[in-house]
């Protein structure tokens, strides 16, 4: 196979590197009949892994990145009964067992089976069960029958993979947001933050029926891109008084759903970092009774954290606000295979034109570091990389 991948070599650096071709096994080392081996057509650079990439958890170097995978099936275990060699799937980030409690209730972001140090797996991701990332030419998808959604045509597939891509993670992500929050018609919707899985809400919100999202950022460049494709742009370095800019849009202070899609490396108006600030404007500008979402990422260990609370996950939260406001939570890892087939489906019936509202931005997987670097400097893109070269043709 000649397999390379992109490698986590300390903080702020990433090579790609020759790496083991995968095998039909655990990170444990048992046999994995259940699973299937992937030629990676697609992978994406995630604002997930930047967090890793910057130093901000506990991940080791040596770490192979990558859980956005779209690929194609070239080896299947015994037990694989619904798939076949030839096979084009979408790869939820989630590896999740569907044996188990939360995975037979559809919670298959907190699978009590694939990891051993706490509910939920995930590709590539510290901490989440030492599965081998997608940032790869090819890779080992374990329980490969539950997890994996095939694509109805090849061909078709591969027209539309710059939007497909998408399903293995922020798409479904930001649909989650928009939907725990109580996105529905008539809708006033803000999302915090306008980066890959802010965008991606603000299309759930606008597939949901919303009748205004808004997305606020510092950052000028991402802000004109989210107007571009139809979104109102909240400018937040024009003043701190984050109800008071809503008003000026809407007539109302308060909207009816907000969506964290920043996380726990959010940043103030003193440029320095906030972690909570996002979460204690969302509870501010939500209505009585309203809905957050917040598929914006927070960590129990920051080791690059502005305080000592802040790197044991302890944020200071207004939470007395959100109690007296009856206001509803949502957090935690998305459960793609709950949205990924419905979203596929409106992709394919050019409902939701994912990849030009992100920007999806094609590379060679051995461009990857330019790639990190770029999406870190806060460009509005989303970075594809094409390992075999079959998006570029």
């Amino acid at each position: 196979m000649s397999n390379i991948g992109v490698v986590y070599t300390g903080p702020g650096a990433v090579e790609v590197q020759k790496i083991d071709d995968p095998k039909l096994q655990a990170p444990d080392g048992r046999k994995l009949e259940h699973a299937v081996i992937l030629k990676v057509i697609s992978t994406n650079i995630c604002g997930s892994d930047q967090h890793m990439v910057r130093g901000r958890t506990t991940a080791e170097p040596g770490l192979v990145l990558g859980h956005e995978i779209t690929g194609e099936v070239i080896e299947t275990g015994s037990d694989v009964e619904m798939l076949k060699v030839g096979d084009v799937v979408s790869v939820p980030f989630n590896v999740a067992c569907g044996r188990c409690r939360c995975c037979r209730e559809g919670d298959t972001g907190v699978c009590l089976t694939v990891n051993p140090e706490r509910a939920g797996g995930a590709y590539g991701y510290v901490d989440m069960g030492g599965w081998i990332g997608g940032q790869a030419r090819y890779v080992t998808v374990p329980y490969a029958d539950f997890n994996l959604l095939k694509f109805p045509d090849r061909d078709q597939a591969l027209a539309k993979i710059r939007d497909l891509t998408m399903l293995s993670d922020i798409l479904p992500t930001g649909f989650h947001g928009a939907l725990t929050a109580g996105v529905g018609v008539g809708s006033i919707v803000y999302v915090a933050g306008a980066g890959p899985v802010g965008l991606a809400a603000a299309a759930s919100a606008r597939i949901l029926g919303a009748a205004m999202v808004m997305i606020g950022d510092f950052n000028k460049e991402r802000l004109e891109h989210a107007a571009k494709v139809g979104f109102t742009p909240v400018d937040l370095s024009k003043g701190d008084n984050l109800p008071e800019m809503i008003a000026e849009i809407t007539g109302s202070p308060e909207v009816d759903a907000a969506i964290d899609a920043v996380g726990f490396e959010a940043r103030g108006h003193s440029g320095g970092e906030q972690p909570a600030i996002v979460l204690n404007q969302m509870m501010e500008i939500t209505r009585v009774a309203g809905g957050i979402g917040i598929p914006g990422l927070y960590v129990t260990e920051d080791p690059g954290a502005v305080d000592d609370a802040a790197k044991s996950g302890n944020l200071s939260m207004r939470f007395g606000l959100g109690w007296a406001k009856a206001q509803s939570f949502h957090t935690g890892q998305t459960p793609v295979l709950k949205y990924n087939r419905q979203l596929m489906q409106a992709i394919l019936h050019d409902r939701l034109p994912i990849a030009d509202i992100v920007n999806a931005t094609i590379m060679p997987l051995d461009q990857a570091a330019e790639g990190y670097k770029s999406f870190d400097s806060g460009v509005a893109k989303k970075f594809v990389l094409d390992p075999h070269g079959m998006l570029a043709s």
